[in-house]
C-alpha cells in the first residue's frame, strides 16, 4: 500500500507540480488537495491521509492555525513548505511549535524544474515521516569521519570532509563496542553515581538534532535555570535565516541565553550557541573558549553538521564533553559520537518512543556508543542534576 499524501496549498500550479513529483514514486500517492487551512481540516477527517504537506500563507485559514487544529483533533505528520525569507522562517518556527513534524523550503524554481536533488530530498523526508519511530539509517562506511581533525585558518577557508580525513589521531585507549538491541537500549538509564562523575568531569554540552529537533530543544532548554553552569553548543539541521529566527525564539523562551553563533563568540556557562544554517561550527584551535564559524564545501551533506562539530570538540575537550543526540532522520552525529567516546566523553541519546524520527539516535545506539537512552523529561531532570 502506498503512503497517502494530502497537499494543502492555494496555488494550483504548485498543487499540480508537487502531485506529479510525488506520484512519480510508487511508494507514495496523492489522494487529495486542499486550497486553504479550513478545507485541509475537513479533508484530513474525510480522507485520513498518512501525511499532509502544508503551505503557510493561504486565504480563509493560514497553515499554522490549520496545523494547530489538525494536531489537536487528528494528529499526523505534517510537512511545512516554507519560503527562504526570515519572515517565512519565523512562521515555520510557529508551525513547528504547533506540532508540524518537519519543513522544507519552498523553492518554485527547483520544484518546477523537478530536479533529482529536490525529488530525493522530498521522498526521503516523506518516507522518514511515514515511518516515524522505525527509521533505519546506518552510517555510510565510505563517507565516515575517521578522525578529529579540522582545518586551521591557514589551511582553508572552508571545512571539507577531505580535510577532516587528512590525518588520523587514534585513541590511546580505544573503546570496544558490541551491538545491543533496541529493547535493552530503551531500558538503559543514567544512575546517580554516573551523574556525580559527570558533574565532576563535564565542561561542555553539545546537542545534535534534525527532524523534530526544534520542539525537543525547546523542551530541554526551557527546563534549565539561569544559573546553569555549563556552556552548550547546538547543531540543528536548518538552512540560513531559519537558525537566526529559531535562536531568537529560544532566547525569549529560556532562562539561559540562546543566540545564533558568530565567528569568535565566547563559550561560557549558561549560554547556548546555535550553529548557523549553511555554515560549520567548530572550536577555535588557538583558544578553546571561542568558536569558529566557517564555510562548508558542497560535498558535506549537512550544513551545519553534527559530526564536524563533535569531531572538533573531541580534539579540544577530550573526555569532558556530554554529547546529546536528539530526534532526526539520517545518521549525522554517529561518527562524531564515536570520536568523543574514544576520548572517554559521554553520549546520551533520545529514546525511540520520544523521537519524532528515530534515525540519528538509532545510528548511535546501534553502534553501542550511547551511555544512556532517555526521554526528554529524563534528560531535563539529569541535566538539572549535574
Amino acid at each position: 500500500m502506498p503512503i497517502t499524501i494530502l497537499i494543502v496549498d492555494d496555488s494550483q500550479f504548485f498543487q499540480r507540480v508537487l502531485s506529479e513529483i510525488i506520484n512519480e514514486n510508487q511508494q507514495f500517492k496523492v489522494i487529495g488537495v486542499a486550497n486553504n487551512g479550513r478545507e485541509a481540516i475537513e479533508k484530513v477527517k474525510s480522507l485520513n491521509p498518512d501525511i499532509v504537506t502544508m503551505d503557510y500563507e493561504m486565504p480563509m485559514m493560514d497553515g499554522v492555525t490549520a496545523v494547530r487544529e489538525i494536531m489537536s483533533t487528528h494528529p499526523l505528520p505534517i510537512l511545512m513548505l516554507s519560503s527562504m525569507t526570515f519572515s517565512g522562517a519565523k512562521i515555520t518556527i510557529d508551525a513547528l511549535e504547533a506540532g508540524a513534524a518537519e519543513f522544507m523550503t519552498k523553492n518554485f524554481a527547483e520544484i518546477s524544474g523537478k530536479g533529482s536533488a529536490i525529488k530525493k530530498r522530498l521522498y526521503d523526508t516523506l518516507l522518514a515521516l511515514s515511518k516515524s519511530r522505525s527509521i533505519h539509517c546506518a552510517p555510510n562506511e565510505d563517507n565516515r569521519i575517521t578522525c578529529a581533525t579540522v582545518p586551521t585558518e591557514k589551511e582553508s577557508d572552508c571545512v571539507t570532509r577531505s580535510t577532516i580525513n587528512r590525518a588520523t589521531h587514534p585513541s590511546t585507549n580505544p573503546v570496544t563496542k558490541t551491538p545491543v538491541s533496541s529493547s535493552i537500549l530503551n531500558k538503559k538509564t543514567c544512575g546517580k553515581p554516573e551523574l556525580a562523575e559527570l558533574s565532576r568531569k563535564v565542561k561542555m554540552i553539545a546537542i545534535g538534532a534534525s527532524t523534530g529537533g526544534p520542539l525537543a530543544l525547546s523542551e530541554l532548554l526551557r527546563s534549565l535555570p539561569e544559573s546553569f553552569r555549563f556552556p552548550i553548543l547546538i547543531i540543528q539541521h536548518m538552512p540560513e535565516n531559519f537558525t537566526l529566527a529559531f535562536s531568537q525564539r529560544l532566547n525569549k523562551q529560556c532562562n539561559i541565553e540562546v543566540k545564533e553563533a558568530e565567528d569568535g563568540d565566547y563559550i561560557q556557562p549558561g549560554r547556548a550557541l546555535l550553529a548557523p544554517g549553511g555554515k560549520q561550527m567548530i572550536i577555535d584551535k588557538k583558544n578553546k573558549n571561542r568558536i569558529k564559524v566557517m564555510d562548508s564545501k558542497a560535498e558535506i551533506n549537512y550544513k551545519p553538521c553534527v559530526d564536524i562539530s563533535f569531531a572538533s570538540l573531541s580534539n579540544s575537550y577530550t573526555d569532558s564533553v556530554l554529547g546529546i543526540i536528539l530526534t532526526g532522520m539520517g545518521s549525522d552525529g554517529c561518527d562524531g559520537s564515536r570520536l568523543l567516546t574514544e576520548n572517554r566523553s559521554t553520549i546520551w541519546t533520545q529514546n525511540e518512543n520520544s523521537c519524532v524520527v528515530y534515525g540519528m539516535p538509532m545510528a548511535v545506539d546501534k553502534a553501542n556508543l550511547s551511555n544512556a537512552s532517555l526521554d526528554l523529561k529524563e534528560m531535563s531532570s539529569y541535566l538539572n542534576s549535574l
